[in-house]
C-alpha cells in the first residue's frame, strides 16, 4: 500500500518530534516553525518530554550542527561522517567539525541478535557456526561485529545491521529531504546545494544498509589484489550472508589506528606505508574501482609489513580517461600550463566554457598553479593540490562529481596515514611511476592510435547518418514551411527595468500635471469670493506629496534598499 506524504508524517510523527524538539534546543527553532512544524514539536513535548534548551550563545554554527548530529543518533551522526568527506558540498568549517564525530555506540544485546539469526537461517543456526560471541568485537551507527566460527571452525567475523535501521533511516531521511528543501528555498548563496548534500547521503546510506552490497566491494576489491599477498582483503562467506549479516574472515592483526611507536620497527613501518600507498593508488589511477575510506581504523598491520583493509562499504569508481586527466592536471599544474589545468579541469566536471572563461575563476586557479610551479613531483603534496584545486572550484559553483571527491579523499587519506607512521616518506616519489605512465599511456602510440580510431568511426557514423537528418530541413524548405524559433534568455531583469521606468515616468507626469493644476488653482484664489479654489488646490498639494512618498517607498522594495 502506498501512502501520501502526508500520511507518512502522522505516522512517522513521533520521530519527526524527536528531531524537531533537538533543532529547537540546540538554536534552530525558526526552522521548525518557518516550515509549520510546531505542533510537532509541541506533540514531542508531550511524547518524549520537553529538555531544557541548551545555550546556543557565541556557539559556532558548525558545533551546534555537530551537537545536533550526535544527539539525533545513527542516521544523523553517518550523514556528518559522510559529509566530512565532501568539502565541495558543505563549507570547510563544517568538515572540520563533522570530523569529531564519534562512530561508538552502545552495541544491541545478544539476545536480539539471536532473533535476527533465526530469521534471516530460517534452515538452522547451528548447521552454519559453530559458536558465536555475545560480546561484540565492536559497535557502529549503523552495524555491530562478533567474533564467531563455522561449522569447520573457520575463524570469521559477523557484521549486523541494527534492528530496524532500515526503518529510522527511511523516516529521516524524509525529514532531512524537508529541511534540505526549506533551506534551499529560503537562503541564497549557500555555495552548496542542501538537497544534493541529501540525495547524495542517500545514496551512500543505501549502499550501508546493505551488508550484500558490502560483500561484493569486498571480494571485488580481493579479486583485484589476489595476486598480491601484501596487500589482503577479507574473504566473503556467501552461504553466512544475507542483506542483514555479513560473514567475512577474521583478519587478526594491529590496527594502525592502535600503533604505537614501538609497535613496529622502522623498517617494517616503511614496508606497511609503501604497501598500502601502493594499493590505494593502484586501486585510484589503475584500476579504477577503490577504497573509498583508508583511514587508520580501516587499516590492519600484518606481520612483515603487509597491511589489510577492512570495511569495504564506501566505495568509488571512476574510468581509466578520469584518471589520465587527474594526472593531466597534477601535470599541467606542476609545469604551470593554466590554460591546460582549467581544460582539463573543465572537462573532469564538465562545466560549460562560459563558467571556464570567468576572469576570477582563472585567477585563482592561477594562484594555485603559481603556488606549486616548479616544486618537484618528490616534494609535492598530491592531496594539497587536489584539494586546493578543487576547493576553488566550489567557491566558483562549480560542482565536483561525487566520483572525483571520493576518489581525492583516498588518496589524501592515505598520504596522511603514510605521514603519520613514517614522516620522512615521500609519498608522490613513491606514486611518480604511476603518474609518468598515466600521462605517457595518453600519448603512446597505441593510445593515440585507438582514440583516432575512435574519432574516425564517429566521423563515418555522422556522415552515414547525415541524409536522413537532412531530409526533413529540406522538405520543409521546399514546402516553404521552414520556420526559427528564438528564444529569449536573460531578458526578465531588463523588461522589469523598463516597465518599472515607464511606470514612474507616468506617475511623474501625473504629479507634475497635479501640482501645475493646483497652483493654478491657488493663484485664482486670489478673489476672496473663491475660497473653495483654495482649499482645492491645497489637497492637490498633498496628494502629489502623497503620491512622491509612496513611489520612493516602491522604489526602495523594488531595489532592495
Amino acid at each position: 500500500m502506498s501512502f501520501s506524504p502526508i500520511t507518512r508524517r502522522i505516522q512517522h510523527v513521533q520521530r519527526y518530534a524527536q528531531v524537531l524538539e533537538v533543532l529547537a534546543r540546540h538554536g534552530f527553532a525558526d526552522l521548525s516553525q518557518q516550515l509549520g512544524l510546531d505542533s510537532l514539536i509541541d506533540r514531542g513535548r508531550a511524547i518524549i518530554g520537553a529538555a531544557p534548551k541548551a545555550p546556543v550563545d557565541h556557539v559556532p554554527l558548525a558545533r551546534r550542527l555537530r551537537q545536533v548530529l550526535e544527539e539525533l543518533g545513527p542516521t544523523y551522526v553517518k550523514l556528518g561522517q559522510v559529509m566530512s568527506t565532501r568539502p565541495d558540498l558543505v563549507p570547510p568549517d563544517w568538515v572540520e567539525e563533522f570530523r569529531k564525530l564519534q562512530n561508538n555506540v552502545p552495541g544491541v544485546e545478544y539476545g536480539v541478535i539471536q532473533k535476527m539469526l533465526d530469521e534471516e537461517f530460517p534452515d538452522g543456526v547451528k548447521k552454519l557456526f559453530r559458536s558465536i560471541e555475545p560480546e561484540p568485537l565492536a559497535a557502529g551507527s549503523v552495524a555491530q561485529v562478533h567474533r564467531a566460527r563455522l561449522r569447520d571452525g573457520t575463524k570469521i567475523v559477523l557484521k549486523f545491521l541494527r534492528p530496524g535501521i532500515k526503518e529510522v533511516t527511511a523516516t529521516d531521511m524524509e525529514i532531512l529531504q524537508s529541511i534540505a528543501e526549506f533551506i534551499e528555498a529560503h537562503f541564497a548563496n549557500l555555495g552548496y546545494s542542501p538537497s544534493e548534500v541529501v540525495r547524495e547521503y542517500a545514496k551512500v546510506l543505501a549502499r550501508e544498509v546493505d551488508l550484500m552490497n558490502e560483500g561484493r566491494s569486498t571480494e571485488r576489491l580481493r579479486a583485484l589484489f589476489d595476486d598480491d599477498p601484501d596487500i589482503v582483503f577479507p574473504q566473503v562467506y556467501w552461504e553466512a550472508t544475507t542483506h542483514n549479516v555479513l560473514a567475512m574472515d577474521e583478519i587478526e592483526g594491529l590496527v594502525l589506528s592502535s600503533l604505537t611507536s614501538d609497535s613496529i620497527s622502522p623498517e617494517e613501518r616503511r614496508t606497511l606505508v609503501e604497501n598500502g600507498a601502493r594499493a590505494v593508488f593502484m586501486q585510484c589511477l589503475e584500476y579504477g574501482y577503490f577504497h573509498a575510506d583508508p583511514h587508520p581504523g580501516n587499516l590492519i598491520a600484518l606481520p612483515g609489513g603487509r597491511i589489510a583493509f577492512i570495511d569495504c562499504g564506501m566505495t568509488g569508481q571512476v574510468d581509466a580517461r578520469t584518471a589520465r586527466q587527474l594526472a593531466d592536471l597534477v601535470t599541467g599544474v606542476v609545469s604551470g600550463d593554466l590554460d591546460r589545468v582549467i581544460a582539463v579541469a573543465g572537462t573532469i566536471v564538465d562545466a560549460g566554457q562560459d563558467k571556464l572563461d570567468d576572469r576570477a575563476l582563472r585567477a585563482d586557479v592561477h594562484g594555485i598553479v603559481s603556488e606549486f610551479q616548479g616544486t618537484p613531483l618528490e616534494r609535492l603534496n598530491l592531496g594539497g593540490v587536489l584539494q586546493g584545486f578543487f576547493g576553488t572550484l566550489r567557491r566558483h559553483r562549480v560542482r565536483c562529481p561525487a566520483d572525483i571527491i571520493l576518489l581525492i579523499k583516498a588518496l589524501t587519506t592515505i598520504e596522511s596515514v603514510a605521514r603519520e607512521l613514517d614522516p620522512s616518506f615521500e609519498m608522490v616519489r613513491f606514486v611518480r611511476p604511476y603518474l609518468e605512465a598515466l600521462v605517457s599511456k595518453r600519448y603512446s602510440a597505441t593510445a593515440l592510435k585507438g582514440r583516432f580510431g575512435r574519432s574516425m568511426l564517429a566521423y563515418l557514423e555522422l556522415i552515414e547518418d547525415l541524409p536522413g537528418e537532412l531530409r526533413p530541413i529540406f522538405t520543409q524548405l521546399r514546402k516553404n514551411k521552414f520556420g526559427v524559433n528564438i528564444e529569449h534568455r536573460g531578458l526578465d531583469r531588463l523588461t522589469r527595468t523598463i516597465e518599472h521606468a515607464s511606470r514612474n515616468i507616468s506617475f511623474a507626469l501625473i504629479i507634475a500635471a497635479i501640482f501645475v493644476g493646483s497652483s493654478i488653482l491657488i493663484l485664482a484664489a486670489r478673489n476672496p469670493g473663491l475660497t473653495a479654489l483654495t482649499t482645492i488646490g491645497i489637497a492637490g498639494f498633498a496628494a502629489c506629496a502623497i503620491l512622491v512618498v509612496l513611489i520612493v517607498i516602491s522604489n526602495r522594495r523594488n531595489t532592495g534598499g
